[in-house]
């Protein structure tokens, strides 16, 4: 995005959904415009290039496929709300008004989900694979054995839009459907619940039905013979523990993770054992962790910092998607962090999260200073000092920099941009310059 470090597929449909109601009803926020080269694929994932594949399915008109492309790469589709057998979205096209568009799938009747849960339930991977919103093929090829379609076929998705348009799927509701693909692709859950079952239900029944099942399973204990308690107490010699083993000189290399499907990706992996391996190599050699005062929002913006600054390339986008999902953040979110930790560290981040009031001085010496530079009139509120234009803005910091910031016209959208300064004139020319 511009100016946003951000190119090709762009995971950020995994933001955190507004709560609904309750456990059957899920709003996800509109996803901003995508700024790749349009080539990129709707879904990463095996499940969610399946519902790609049931959408095209349903339409012998490319030109309608192709709109609905453009629309969701435009952003035109806003919040959507998922619930057992449909999703509902209003789509942005070209009329004033948005459009209603609405798709639904038939849920899994009682007898269904029954039989799916004690199939899932009898192989604890696949509860595990869940957990980390993941669907395994065996997951799917498990219910398909027992005669449980998960996955829209051919003809299962049933379209409908409030636009004159009677094509089947219309632009539309075609972009709905794209941009439903980059839901599924990091929650499999949403497909679920279009089936018919929320989230939280489903992960108290399996864990319910996993536990009886290992139950049933376990062979009884053998009879153990007692120990008096004198004996169980009595002083044993032990012998000293063996040396420690020598630190090695450097970090050691991580192994190699295959690139499996389904699996996490293999590089974003390797990126976070290589930084784990350092810090405890560091902590093995002078006992402290650097490290160790950081929350875990903190830590996931150094990490993500760590990668090349020269756009994001396929590994950095998966491990800002996994940084960005552990955390409860969205990619947007994790991205200005990014800028703000490369501009100043853990107090950049602050300045950029946490507004404060500073005390008389350097901060009341600022405006005239930036009169006498020739610079018009900034509008100051708490920390921050804003161009009338409102696309330029200085915050002042704790440790008594100043750290420019930018906005698109007419936007309230700040960035952190260029290097801090202790002069408020030196900081806002280094602003204006970049």
């Amino acid at each position: 995005m511009s100016p946003r470090p951000h190119t090709g597929h762009d995971p950020r449909p995994a933001a955190r959904p507004r709560p609904g109601p309750d456990d059957l009803r899920r709003t996800f926020e509109a996803v901003p415009p995508r700024t790749g080269d349009g080539d990129e694929p709707f879904a990463d994932s095996w499940w969610g290039r399946a519902w790609v594949t049931a959408l095209e399915s349903l339409s012998m008109d490319e030109a309608r496929l192709a709109r609905g492309r453009t629309y969701a790469d435009s952003g035109k589709v806003a919040a959507i709300t998922v619930t057992p057998g449909r999703v509902v979205a209003y789509v942005h096209g070209s009329r004033p008004r948005p459009y209603r568009c609405e798709l639904r799938l038939r849920t899994l009747t009682d007898p269904d989900w029954d039989t799916f849960l004690d199939a899932v339930a009898a192989r604890p991977g696949h509860l595990a694979a869940l957990l980390t919103k993941e669907m395994p093929h065996s997951l799917a090829d498990t219910a398909a054995e027992a005669g449980i379609a998960l996955l829209p076929g051919t003809g299962d998705l049933d379209p409908g839009c409030s636009c004159p348009d009677h094509g089947r799927p219309c632009k539309h509701v075609a972009a709905l459907c794209y941009q439903m693909a980059r839901l599924l692709d990091t929650d499999p859950f949403v497909l679920l619940l279009l089936r018919g079952r929320g989230e939280r239900e489903l992960l108290e029944e399996l864990g319910r039905r996993n536990a009886a099942h290992s139950a049933r399973e376990r062979p009884a204990a053998p009879d153990t013979p007692s120990v008096p308690a004198h004996e169980a107490l009595a002083d044993r010699y032990l012998p000293p523990l063996p040396a420690p083993l020598p630190v090695l000189p450097h970090p050691a290399q991580p192994p190699s993770y295959p690139s499996l499907p389904g699996a996490r990706d293999p590089l974003a992996l390797d990126h976070l054992a290589t930084d784990a391996a350092a810090r405890a190599h560091t902590l093995l050699t002078t006992g402290l962790d650097p490290l160790a005062g950081l929350t875990s929002w903190q830590d996931a913006v150094r990490l993500a910092a760590s990668r090349p600054t020269a756009g994001l390339t396929a590994t950095t986008r998966a491990l800002y998607r996994e940084l960005a999902y552990a955390t409860g953040r969205t990619t947007t979110d994790l991205a200005r962090a990014v800028a703000a930790w490369r501009q100043g560290g853990a107090g950049g981040l602050a300045v950029l999260e946490t507004p404060w009031d500073p005390p008389a001085g350097p901060f009341d010496r600022a405006r005239p200073a930036l009169a006498a530079a020739g610079f018009p009139r900034f509008q100051p509120r708490r920390n921050h000092l804003t161009h009338p234009g409102g696309t330029l803005q200085l915050r002042f910091g704790h440790d008594g920099r100043w750290y420019g910031y930018e906005s698109e016209p007419g936007e309230d959208d700040w960035w952190p941009r260029a290097t801090p300064d202790t002069d408020p004139v030196s900081a806002l020319m280094a602003l204006s310059g970049s």
